[in-house]
Order: structure tokens, then C-alpha cells, then sequence
């Protein structure tokens, strides 16, 4: 039990207080995260298996997004798009705004669990995600994806707003797999 409650406190879920007790760090659901963060991170993985997962994860966002963004989530994700546009040359700001249209868009799902487990996806990613693009013409394309994404949450149309995010995690992840790859 003392060394259970140890790799616990190690992990950050609890902290324990001599003379007092053990108590947890946080609430349930602020530990969910994190929780699934370290058992992906511990666990056996390939980037293959995160691109599938992050994939059907997007989509399915998109989805809820198109079904449930409020008009200002709508111009959250419209300013998200007209940064990436804005950012074609410079290709690190260009992956900060398209990782934040992703965050705006799993925001307008209005589903914390989808939330958190993109996040921890996506973090696990990251290395390869900050370089997917580059060049010019791969964040042109990109923007295109992206812009069909958003007519389709617009128009609130879930089908096409999942179509449209199925395209771009095509593309999205085949340039992920080869940056792995290097």
C-alpha cells in the first residue's frame, strides 16, 4: 500500500501530508487527463495508432461542432482560419493557429472528455505536428481543409463538416507519417 500510495504521489494524483493523511491533488475529473496521459505515455504505442485514433476523434468533433457551435465559437474558429492565412510564412506561427482552430473546434463539441483526450493525443504528437507543414503550398492546402471544415459548421451541416475533416486527417496524417518516418 506504501508503495502504491508513493507511485501515486510520484504520478501527481495524490498528496500525502505525514500525520494527516493522503488526499487527491485534484478533482476526478482534472485527474481523468492526466491519467490517460501517463498510461499512453507509459503504454506501448505507434504513431500510426495515434494518427488513426486522433483521426476518428477529429472527426467525429467535427461533427459535434457542426451541430453545437454558438455563433461566437463560429467566429473563434473564423479568426482561427484567418490567422493561419495570415501565417503562410512563417510556419511555426502557421502551426500554432492550426493547432488552436483544432482547440477552438473540439471546444465548439461542447464535450470535455472528446477535449481532453484530443489534447493528450495531440501532445503525444507534437513533435511530429510542429514540423507537418513545410512548405507554402502544404499550408495553402491546408487552409482549404480547414475552410471547408468551417463552411460546413457554419452551415451547420454535420455531415459535411465530418466529410470535410475525414479529407484533411487524410492528408493531415499521411504528412504526419512521413515526418515520423524521417
Amino acid at each position: 500500500m506504501r508503495e502504491a500510495l508513493a507511485a501515486l504521489e510520484i504520478l501527481g494524483i495524490v498528496d500525502v501530508r505525514p500525520g494527516s493523511g493522503t488526499y487527491l491533488r485534484g478533482t476526478a475529473s482534472d485527474l481523468l487527463p492526466q491519467t490517460l496521459r501517463w498510461g499512453l505515455l507509459i503504454g506501448e504505442k505507434s504513431t500510426a495508432d495515434l494518427l488513426d485514433l486522433r483521426s476518428g476523434l477529429e472527426i467525429y468533433v467535427a461533427r459535434l461542432a457542426a451541430a453545437r457551435a454558438s455563433e461566437p465559437e463560429r467566429a473563434v474558429l473564423a479568426s482561427t482560419l484567418q490567422r493561419m492565412r495570415g501565417t503562410v510564412g512563417d510556419l511555426k506561427s502557421f502551426a500554432k493557429a492550426d493547432a488552436d482552430f483544432h482547440a477552438a473546434l473540439a471546444t465548439a463539441a461542447h464535450n470535455e472528455t472528446l477535449v481532453d483526450l484530443l489534447h493528450v493525443v495531440r501532445s503525444l504528437l507534437q513533435v511530429y505536428s510542429d514540423r507537418a507543414v513545410h512548405d507554402a503550398e502544404a499550408a495553402q492546402t491546408a487552409i482549404g481543409e480547414h475552410d471547408a471544415v468551417l463552411a460546413a459548421v457554419e452551415a451547420v451541416n454535420a455531415d459535411a463538416a465530418a466529410s470535410a475533416m475525414a479529407a484533411h486527417m487524410a492528408t493531415a496524417s499521411a504528412r504526419l507519417a512521413a515526418e515520423s518516418g524521417r
